[in-house]
């Protein structure tokens, strides 16, 4: 029999002994071992710290990104070796592709995320704080990678998005991961481990793999490392309250099983879009992983006068699904995890049968094509009524983590998210409703108890992602019985795994720190223009001072007539008594304009290849007519820019294949007291010098 191994310290190892047997969740039959006896837990950890950490912090944002953008790239090119190992674990194709394709499609979502960072082993976080009256001291909010490593302890159900997911965010942090997948499904994470190995992309250390028990692991862990766990509330609160943890404060993200609920609004009957989107929803989330997943529909609110018609047309819906062998083209649900599981699942709905009744399904008995029922983990999908939700609470206490969820009536809308918040805290929640106005109650009533509320209707369900689709770009977590966690969520996932650090100082110091320029600081003169200099050439600070220009009446009506902006304060002949104004005031973006007429570099070709755009333009002071005004330009980032794929003649004309970056320059608009009148950031395309 096959005996998975662990990837630790750079080497494919198996564990002594025959370890825990694993099996074909759809025959029963076993298919491997799985074993870390006197495997090291302390040396794994401390070669993590010591290898796969410096390797990855010392690159940059964007180096890291475009990894991340290669390791994808790589996987892909053998998803169909992950789908045959997958079958294993009874889930069909479509279950197949949320774990695997959604798993990969986490890494490229990641790595886009690089160009929202600068090309830096850190980054900032927020705006710079002026803390002095003359402009000479201020502070920034900086993030530096930890120097530990990132140990995540994922479910069995997902084993492997919920690794992908996990390391994209840890990996574009700068730090290495260590990944402990629950044993039972860990032989899927092995096969794609081999190919992230195998591919040579990630530097030596920057991942490794466990299959089998975390042994004495959480006992070698320091407040530089970060843990991350999904899974039962149960176990996470057991793990979290370890010793070593508590004494070090070491960062424990917990993402746990809940009690997740859809509503239906009271304004959606039979016949509406919204009634036959709610009945798919329902019927897609029991089914979907056979059930297993920690953002499944758990609880389900409907009007009571409308219990029964739903009740029905979700029994309807369920009995339409085909259940067996998901190498069978014909199944659209598989088998649990394994034969434990289906006794646990069991065991949880006999719980909830003390206040329950079955009205769909059965625990006994199940119809599972090209399969055997009883060998194979199968389990039909179970719908139960609890008519009396507010006085029977096993239905907002008691999980079963597999095709079951509970329908349950409420009297009025309060009702309904009183009863939605009874879960005590969850993942996820939808209301389905074709009323605005009953969305935004929900939304605002039940909020405090939920990580995500989708509102679901017609105008969105073509394209909604549905119920349990975390997405990389959204908070994955919830507060109370879910956890309390927060994982993915874009740039804020990264920041679980750096440490915030308020760097306080003079703004020349501070520029020189962090590589972005920051108003007062000294800049760098030059005798060339910016605008002649490549990218690699331009430094952060280069400066120059324009000479001035004097503002007319004739240029403030003229700009007027060119872009058919008669504002009144714009007006001459204007009454501006009652106003915020003294007399004619030039247009903002008429000062802008002539800003740019100072600064440009004009009529010859140079390495600016176009203007990209203006951020965070401000007018602070009104310019009259008779006023001189004159610019301040400086470097303020420079942010590299890939290489676009040329198709088309219509690419190129955009700078598709020409080696370039995004500069950004600070420019500030001065009058002739010397006082600020402007302030903008614009973004250049700037062309660079070395071609590669």
């Amino acid at each position: 029999m096959y005996k998975l191994e662990n990837y630790i310290t750079g080497k494919w190892i198996s564990g002594d002994g025959d370890g825990q047997t694993l099996y074909n969740a759809v025959t029963g039959n076993a298919i491997a071992t799985a074993s870390t006896k006197n495997v090291d837990f302390e040396a794994i950890l401390h070669y993590a710290r010591t290898t796969g950490n410096p390797a990855l912090r010392k690159m940059t944002f964007h180096e890291r990104g475009n990894m991340l953008k290669a390791l994808a790239g790589h996987l892909k090119n053998h998803l169909e070796k992950f789908y045959q190992t997958s079958y294993l674990t009874g889930a069909t194709r479509a279950d197949s592709w949320i774990d695997i394709e959604g798993g990969i499609g986490n890494l490229f979502s990641y790595a886009s995320l690089r160009k929202k960072f600068p090309d830096e082993i850190f980054c900032t976080d927020g705006e710079a704080i002026n803390l002095s009256k003359e402009n000479s001291f201020m502070a920034q909010h900086i993030l530096v990678p930890k120097e530990g490593t990132a140990i995540h302890i994922n479910a069995f159900n997902f084993p492997v998005w919920g690794m992908l997911e996990k390391i994209a965010v840890n990996l574009l942090a700068g730090m290495p991961a260590v990944v402990k997948p629950a044993t039972i499904t860990s032989f899927l994470t092995e096969v794609v481990v081999k190919e992230i190995v195998a591919s040579n992309i990630l530097p030596e250390g920057a991942l490794q793999l466990i299959c089998g028990s975390a042994g004495d692991l959480l006992e070698h862990v320091t407040p530089q490392d970060v843990i991350t766990f999904t899974g039962s509330a149960s176990t996470g609160l057991m793990l979290k309250s370890q010793k070593k943890i508590l004494e070090g404060n070491v960062p424990f993200n917990m993402e746990a099983d809940s009690l997740n609920c859809i509503v239906l609004g009271n304004d959606v009957h039979p016949g509406m879009a919204e009634w036959d989107i709610f009945i798919k929803e329902v019927r897609k989330e029991m089914t979907v992983k056979a059930g297993q997943k920690c953002t499944a529909i758990r609880r389900i609110f409907v009007p009571e006068n409308k219990m029964e018609d739903a009740w029905k047309a979700i029994s309807t819906s369920l009995s339409q699904t085909v259940i067996g062998n998901p190498l069978n083209e014909k199944v659209r649900m598989g088998s649990l995890a394994g034969l434990s599981q289906r006794e646990e699942v069991k065991n949880q709905i006999r719980k909830l049968l003390a206040s329950s009744q079955i009205i769909y399904g059965s625990m006994d008995s199940v119809q599972a094509i090209d399969a055997d029922a009883d060998k194979g983990a199968f389990l039909s999908p179970v719908l139960l009524l609890n008519e009396k939700p507010f006085s029977s609470n096993a239905s907002h206490e008691v999980e079963a983590f597999g095709p079951v969820s509970t329908i349950m009536p409420y009297k009025n809308f309060n009702e309904a998210i009183e009863l939605s918040k009874k879960g005590k805290g969850s993942l996820c929640s939808t209301i389905v409703t074709a009323d605005y106005k009953i969305a935004k109650q929900y939304v605002l009533g039940s909020a405090t108890h939920h990580g995500r509320i989708l509102i679901l209707n017609n105008e969105c369900a073509k394209e909604s992602t549905g119920h349990g689709s975390p997405l990389p770009t959204l908070v994955h977590g919830g507060p109370g019985r879910a956890g309390g966690g927060e994982e993915m969520g874009g740039a804020r996932g990264v920041m679980h795994y750096m440490q915030r650090v308020a760097v306080q100082g003079s703004p020349t110091s501070i520029t020189n720190v962090i590589n972005q320029y920051q108003q007062y600081a000294k800049g760098i003169t030059s005798t060339i223009h910016p605008f002649k200099k490549y990218f690699e050439e331009l430094k952060i600070g280069d400066q120059m001072v324009t000479e001035k220009r004097a503002i007319t009446s004739e240029d403030i009506n003229r700009f007027a007539d060119l872009s058919g902006d008669h504002f009144y304060a714009h007006l001459a002949k204007t009454d501006f008594s009652d106003t915020m104004f003294e007399k004619q005031v030039a247009h903002g973006y008429f000062i802008m304009s002539a800003a740019a007429g100072l600064f440009v570099d004009s009529y010859q070709k140079n390495p600016v290849l176009l203007n990209y755009g203006i951020d965070e333009l401000r007018f602070t002071k009104p310019i009259y007519p008779g006023a001189e005004i004159y610019i301040r330009f400086t470097c303020k980032e420079k942010l590299p820019s890939d290489l676009r794929k040329i198709d088309k003649a219509e690419d190129f004309k955009r700078g598709g294949d020409i080696e370039k970056g995004i500069v950004k320059w600070l420019v500030e608009i001065f009058d002739e007291t010397n006082e600020l009148a402007g302030l903008a950031t614009i973004l250049t395309m700037v062309r660079k010098k070395n071609r590669s």
